[in-house]
């Protein structure tokens, strides 16, 4: 069963956003894998101390997305392939490169100097 115990909840960003992107970080690390099973609904909410409403939506969106499989009364699981997390690992990432530069400009750097500093801390 997927572990989250290391999710620390960041104030700001809606609980239900933060808990797809912890799943999807760990697909894409290879901490979560196709077919592990996650908490129930219930359960995550009492572990996380949050409304099962909020844990409902994630896992609906998740659907959606069909990166789990849900069946009444039964576990959920996990359910990606390698073409699957490539494209969450595209998503993720850019993402991530898109809030990285916008801070970047937002200090004034210029690009040269971002990439030198993206530069000094890559080794």
């Amino acid at each position: 069963m997927i572990s989250f115990e290391n999710l620390e909840i960041a104030d700001g960003i809606p609980i239900y956003l933060q808990i797809i992107q912890y799943l999807k970080r760990g697909m894409v690390s290879g901490r979560i894998q196709n077919g592990d099973a996650l908490p129930s609904r219930r359960m995550l909410s009492a572990l996380l101390g949050v409304n099962p409403n909020t844990i409902q939506k994630a896992y609906h969106l998740l659907e959606e997305e069909g990166l789990i499989q849900s069946q009444t009364g039964a576990k959920s699981l996990v359910c990606v392939d390698d073409r699957k997390v490539s494209a969450i690992r595209k998503d993720l990432l850019e993402g991530d490169v898109r809030s990285v530069v916008e801070a970047l400009k937002q200090a004034g750097l210029s690009k040269e100097g971002a990439l030198a500093l993206m530069d000094r801390y890559w080794e």
